[in-house]
């Protein structure tokens, strides 16, 4: 089967350029001025881009265990909407996957439904609960990584032994860098929201505090970290000085940060997420460091829960927002045409970055690669409308803004795994 896309501008080399692209039976077998004549399928692309696909090393597909907020199913397609073709999910499931016994449970539910390359997480600890180690060892060759996300880590001889594994398996702790006791059962950030809403506040040295404790672990250890969601100014200064001084460290952070800060929000359940969205001297440090390269990537954590989770206040509402399938749009939208940040500089963010940082090879669109691939319009101007999102989860923090560009179409080997 060889289908050929033809009048696009492919990214390529760094840069956007006009061609047409061949690919048969899953690879790319011709980039440039590409004959028709013998295509099964001709597909035409004119005013389009066309972009590697996208990855995500954090997100939350809630199977098994939590089905009705989210499948791999329904979030692989959500994904793939969203231009991705590779995601991690995260391991708070049930089970959650700490044993191979527990994990096979997830990975032949993403052998049966998922539309993308889906890599689970495995856990640092057994049912995340902090106290004794995983199965690290058993597990490590089927898993991205290692986490407890959406729960710190407090114990620090436990951490540390975690490190010391997954440094001899050459495996990633991805940190999920909360002090428990620092959040004292907050709801969002310690700032002028929380404090205008009688709203109880989190404090931004729930974060840091626990960074700058795994800081001093990994230049002991030398182990790989990478911090999650990253959202206050103290985090990025301590994550640059660390790379500074030689630290294999890394860390994401996500569009509603780089976009939003807490004058923006609404006492609704959609605005909650764990972190929260900070102040506009926060987002300005997340700024800062996305165009330094101390930020490292860009990552959704895609958290969807049900309408009954989210449609409450911020105390009475979970955790959690969904953000895959307007990721890249709002990105663009906001960075790119507003001359921010080179759009090389996010396709390297959203697609080469997360994969190179966890060991999978880097999605350049050339000949003889696989086909992965996803085709971006820059003149479709649309709403983010939650309920009318593929994922379960409908309660997004960009709900009514408007994005300039969408994803139409996602291709992974010899499949449309997303057509609009």
């Amino acid at each position: 089967m060889r289908t050929v896309y033809t009048g696009c501008q492919v990214f390529k080399d760094g840069c956007l350029q006009y061609a047409d692209i061949s690919v048969q039976n899953g690879i790319v077998d011709a980039i440039g001025e590409v004959s028709v004549k013998k295509a099964d399928t001709v597909v035409s692309l004119s005013g389009k881009y066309v972009f590697p696909g996208f990855a995500d090393v954090h997100v939350h597909f809630r199977e098994p265990g939590f089905s009705y907020k989210e499948t791999i199913e329904t979030g692989s397609k959500a994904a793939a909407a969203g231009g991705y073709t590779l995601v991690g999910t995260m391991p708070n499931l049930n089970p959650a996957p700490d044993t191979e016994e527990n994990l096979q449970l997830q990975l032949d539910l993403i052998h049966k439904n998922a539309v993308i390359d889906v890599v689970p997480y495995g856990t640092i600890s057994m049912e995340r609960k902090g106290k004794i180690l995983s199965d690290m060892e058993a597990i490590a060759d089927k898993v991205i990584g290692f986490s407890d996300d959406g729960s710190g880590v407090d114990d620090e001889e436990l951490i540390k032994r975690a490190m010391k594994t997954a440094k001899k398996l050459n495996k990633v702790i991805a940190a999920h860098s909360e002090v428990i006791e620092l959040v004292r059962g907050g709801h969002a950030h310690d700032g002028e929201f929380a404090k205008n809403n009688g709203i109880a506040p989190i404090s931004s040295d729930s974060e840091w505090k626990m960074v700058e404790r795994d800081i001093a672990f990994i230049k002991e250890i030398g182990s790989k970290h990478h911090v999650c969601h990253i959202s206050a100014k103290e985090t990025v200064d301590l994550i640059r000085e660390a790379k500074k001084a030689g630290a294999d460290i890394t860390c994401e952070t996500g569009p509603h940060y780089l976009i939003m800060n807490d004058s923006m929000l609404k006492n609704e359940g959609r605005y909650k997420m764990n972190p929260p969205i900070r102040a506009e001297e926060d987002r300005q440090a997340l700024v800062n460091g996305l165009l330094d390269g101390t930020i490292d990537m860009i990552a959704t954590d895609h958290a969807p829960h049900a309408a009954h989770e989210k449609t409450g206040t911020f105390p009475e509402s979970a955790m959690g927002v969904t953000g895959l399938e307007c990721a890249f749009s709002m990105m663009y939208t906001h960075f790119v045409l507003k001359g921010i940040l080179p759009l090389e500089k996010l396709i390297d963010l959203m697609a080469y970055a997360p994969r190179e940082r966890f060991g999978f090879e880097r999605n350049e669109i050339a000949v003889g690669k696989k086909a992965d691939f996803t085709v971006f319009d820059p003149e479709i101007e649309w709403t983010v409308e939650g309920e009318k999102q593929i994922s379960l989860g409908k309660y997004t923090p960009f709900e009514g803004w408007t994005a300039h560009g969408r994803i139409v179409r996602t291709v992974l080997g010899d499949k449309t795994v997303f057509e609009m």
